[in-house]
């Protein structure tokens, strides 16, 4: 099966991979509401460890981190108050690493993301990872592009959940990971495999 060109190509967008170190690392809604209970996702395990890896990278990198978490508001999985809703240990802010707060799918909607940006001093390229790959990941991956950045996500450092569809069939937690994924690389941003190919950049 042929595919078409990406949306990327066609407007003669680069695709060069960041330095870890030229880049400020964006780290997406790493809560334990995604380890267990009702928003439990396929593969988080993994995406921790690999959020983990691509976090002491950076740091070693000397890179800017900043951790974003979804707050929903006491007694939701994604109360923040809460041990469900706080940010997971393998992957949690040192000093010097802020936390920003979002209510949104898109970190920089009304949240102090852009702001924080600009007082760290990042440059245009970020990296991102987190969860959900087909929501807070990719929505967030959009507005940064909108905004002028230029988001690379870290595949294996992602998860997401099974849904039904339109029709109500199941789709599979891999389908809409891909298919998430290959939005972003269309045109928000660039995707990698995994933390492994970005720090050979």
């Amino acid at each position: 099966m042929s595919t078409s060109p990406t949306l990327r190509s066609i407007i003669g967008l680069d695709n060069a991979l960041p330095k870890l170190a030229d880049a400020t690392l964006v780290m997406v809604d790493f809560q334990n509401t995604y380890r267990t209970g009702v928003m439990e996702l396929d593969g988080a395990d993994a995406a921790v460890a690999a959020g983990a890896r691509l976090l002491r990278a950076a740091r070693a990198a000397g890179a800017q981190v900043v951790h974003i978490v979804n707050d929903g508001g006491e007694g939701t999985p994604y109360d923040i108050r809460a041990e469900i809703g706080s940010i997971i240990t393998e992957v949690a802010p040192i000093d010097g690493e802020p936390v920003v707060v979002k209510t949104f799918p898109n970190a920089f909607h009304h949240t102090d993301l852009e702001k924080t940006l600009r007082e760290l001093g990042a440059g245009p390229e970020l990296v991102l990872a987190g969860f959900m790959t087909h929501m807070c990941v990719t929505f967030t991956a959009q507005g940064a592009f909108n905004l002028g950045y230029r988001p690379t996500v870290v595949a294996d450092a992602t998860a997401t959940r099974s849904l039904a569809g339109p029709d109500g069939a199941p789709q599979p937690a891999d389908m809409l990971q891909a298919a998430a994924l290959t939005t972003i690389g269309d045109l928000f941003g660039i995707v990698v495999p995994n933390v492994e190919v970005l720090l050979k950049s």
